[in-house]
């Protein structure tokens, strides 16, 4: 939990940094926390699918927004999805489990997400999917990696024998997200 909690704070600490000289607004004045608790009671909830958004901050001049995903087992030689977001970065930290990451490269069958659904609503904003034909880079991931993935290149994982659980750091320069939201399990 530790490393979890830790490499969490890095990345938020490295982002909030980032950014503070671009769009106008004002930062907020208090720190929010998402807790090691908070964290696995998100990642062991038995609804929301595979990308549940924990918190979206409004940081005046962009967003930021934390989530956490699972990846489950995948099945050797299947097509392996790919998806982009068009306005949102991600940085991933890898909590546990283990895979090979795709990103960037050919991808076949291209298709929007749906604009109405949770993963564009709440999640990444506009975003596409499809397979991979060719990724322009492959690497295997596990606990303690971190990844950024800059908006608009596809990613996707593949040879994951088990799971992959991972916090994904969201900034937002463009606020297609939602600024306020909590997750319901984190409402107080």
């Amino acid at each position: 939990m530790y490393r979890i909690t830790l490499g969490a704070v890095c990345i938020l600490f490295t982002l909030s940094q980032a950014g503070t000289f671009t769009q106008g607004g004002q930062p907020p004045k208090i720190a929010t926390d998402i807790t090691a608790a908070e964290v696995q009671a998100v990642i062991n909830a038995p609804t929301g699918g595979g990308d549940r958004q924990m918190k979206v901050v409004d940081m005046g001049k962009y967003n930021v927004s934390v989530g956490v995903l699972r990846r489950a087992k995948t099945k050797p030689g299947a097509p392996v999805g790919a998806i982009n977001h068009e306005h949102v970065t991600e940085v991933y930290y890898i909590v546990s489990g283990s895979g090979t990451l795709l990103t960037g490269g050919t991808v076949e069958g291209v298709k929007p997400l749906p604009a109405d659904g949770e993963i564009v609503k709440i999640a990444v904003g506009p975003s596409n999917q499809g397979t991979f034909k060719q990724a322009a880079q492959t690497r295997k991931v596990g606990p303690g990696d971190i990844v950024i993935i800059p908006a608009g290149v596809y990613h996707g994982f593949t040879d994951v024998d088990d799971h992959v659980d991972y916090v994904s750091v969201r900034p937002d320069p463009d606020h297609v997200l939602p600024a306020g939201y909590v997750h319901p399990l984190l409402k107080k």
